[in-house]
């Protein structure tokens, strides 16, 4: 065989082993990834009927064409490639399975406020006013497919302006339903349809040392991605009580508590459980530096829920009232206990057989150990609700049951009796209610900031007398007040806390 020939034959053989070589190549990479086998390389689009390979930098969820076009507007979750390979199913915990039920429902909330700005020189008093844009963040979550978004009250409150940013980075003018800042819970509205409800679970039989998932955006808009960010944890403790520390009157009550990392913009944010449930609204942390110290509390999501009903039907939650003044009392044995102080006439409490000096034991089968453990059994079983209370008389132990109403100052008409000032009448069942020293008057239930300062007028003022001449009604008290604007001055007896003020001031019509 000459050279040309011997040569012509060994690049034959070798070729055929290279293609040898990469056919079992291919194969190999087959198995490993039966997808990368199907209509190209890995993360090309795949032909009808296949299923295309998602890179792992691509978006977890997305909306189907279905979706964007139908009237529920619900987004489907499709999984990445990471969790249909052999590998990716070993890494598809519990916890990624409930994040991916709930992370299309979380959304980012961004507020606008207009603060004025405080005057740096002298001469800047007399110069036309500066207001300057302060923004804040916080997170939130769908609970219907209505566009009802459920957050905390300290997120929104005195905004200007809300955005709500959903995790495919589209934005949507919010509007505040209702807010209320004893439960720091607020209700907000988009258009219906953009974003899903997330599951909802329950919070009353919640146990100590289960996992728990907290969802928030900590950081909003200021991340190019705008999805959601997770932070895993447990259940460290139930129907925990708060101080609430500030200014703001926030009533933290058998709250849940997670060591989940609920950072700052994590407010709002649903703390969902294993199954993918939300069970509680992050709401606030104990820190010292202002970050996450693995101390975090939510909003059980059952108190959640009902208030938010109430805010999306009356714009306001209505304040449960029996008419009995329970107080917290340090007894023999060194534990609280909470004691019935006062009793209204006519109130459920009375009707019921409730008396002064009773001792509450259980509320709905809830242990009260004083006037908070009371207050919130109250809202949690909400008005028209109805709530079986355990009280120790003596040494006998009887059971009650007895109905919820509104409380009477908010049930109550309100008057105008001047321009920034609101009254209602004082009833018995008002007078527990306030703690007031009086049985009849007009209480100030609003006053505006300018004529608070002119007379000293406090909201839960009683006023018992206009220029001398005893005040029983709201109605009498407005009366009473036009016909002194006729002498431009008027003089007001005012019983608060149990003294009596005078204040007088010039009043026009």
């Amino acid at each position: 065989m000459t050279r040309d020939g011997r040569l012509a034959r060994l690049s034959s053989v070798l070729g055929v082993t290279l293609l040898l070589g990469l056919a079992m190549g291919w194969a190999l990479a087959a198995q490993r990834d039966p997808f990368a086998a199907e209509g190209g390389a890995a993360g090309t689009s795949a032909g009808a009927g296949e299923k295309a390979s998602l890179p792992v930098s691509s978006a977890s969820w997305m909306t189907s064409a279905a979706a964007r076009g139908g009237a529920e507007g619900r987004w489907a979750i499709v999984e990445q490639s990471v969790g249909d390979t052999a590998s990716g199913r070993d890494r598809v915990t519990p916890t990624v399975l409930a994040v991916r039920q709930v992370l299309p429902s979380v959304v980012s909330v961004s507020v606008f406020r207009r603060e004025r700005m405080r005057a740096r020189s002298f001469l800047e008093l007399f110069g036309p006013s500066r207001d300057r844009l302060v923004s804040g963040l916080g997170s939130g979550f769908a609970i219907d497919d209505q566009g009802t978004i459920l957050t905390n009250d300290h997120v929104v409150q005195g905004a200007d302006s809300v955005i709500v940013v959903d995790g495919m980075g589209r934005t949507y003018d919010a509007s505040v339903v209702g807010r209320d800042e004893l439960t720091d819970l607020a209700v907000l509205r988009i258009p219906p349809g953009r974003v899903p409800a997330a599951p909802l679970g329950r919070s009353s039989d919640l146990m100590v040392g289960e996992p728990a998932i907290a969802i928030g955006n900590p950081y909003g808009s200021f991340l190019a991605n705008s999805e959601a960010t997770v932070t895993r944890g447990v259940i460290s403790g139930v129907d925990r009580d708060i101080r609430a520390t500030g200014q703001r009157d926030v009533l933290y009550a058998d709250m849940v508590q997670t060591d989940a990392s609920i950072n700052p913009g994590n407010s709002g944010g649903p703390l969902v459980n294993i199954q993918g449930d939300v069970v509680g609204v992050n709401s606030s942390i104990f820190s010292s530096s202002g970050g996450s110290q693995g101390v975090g509390f939510a909003i059980p999501i059952d108190r959640a829920l009902r208030v938010a009903g109430e805010l999306r039907d009356f714009g306001r939650i209505r304040r449960p009232w029996v008419g009995a003044d329970v107080a917290t009392v340090p007894s023999d044995s060194f534990v609280s206990v909470a004691t019935v102080r006062r009793i209204a006439p006519a109130s459920p409490a009375s009707s019921a057989g409730l008396a002064e000096g009773d001792v509450i034991l259980t509320l709905d089968g809830k242990p009260v150990r004083g006037a908070l453990d009371w207050e919130i059994g109250l809202l949690d079983a909400g008005v028209n609700g109805r709530v079986a209370v355990e009280l120790q008389r003596g040494r006998e132990r009887l059971a009650l049951s007895m109905e919820i109403e509104e409380l009477p100052s908010e049930s109550a008409e309100r008057v105008d009796a001047l321009r920034g000032l609101r009254l209602v009448s004082v009833t018995p069942g008002i007078a527990v209610e306030r703690d007031l020293t009086v049985e009849a008057g007009a209480m100030i239930v609003e006053v505006d900031g300018p004529l608070a300062r002119r007379t000293g007028m406090r909201e839960n003022d009683v006023i018992v007398a206009i220029n001398r001449r005893e005040v029983r009604t709201a109605e009498e008290a407005r009366d009473r007040l036009l016909a002194a604007a006729a002498s431009g001055w008027v003089e007001l007896f005012i019983s608060r806390q149990g003294a009596t003020l005078v204040t007088s001031f010039p009043i026009r019509r």
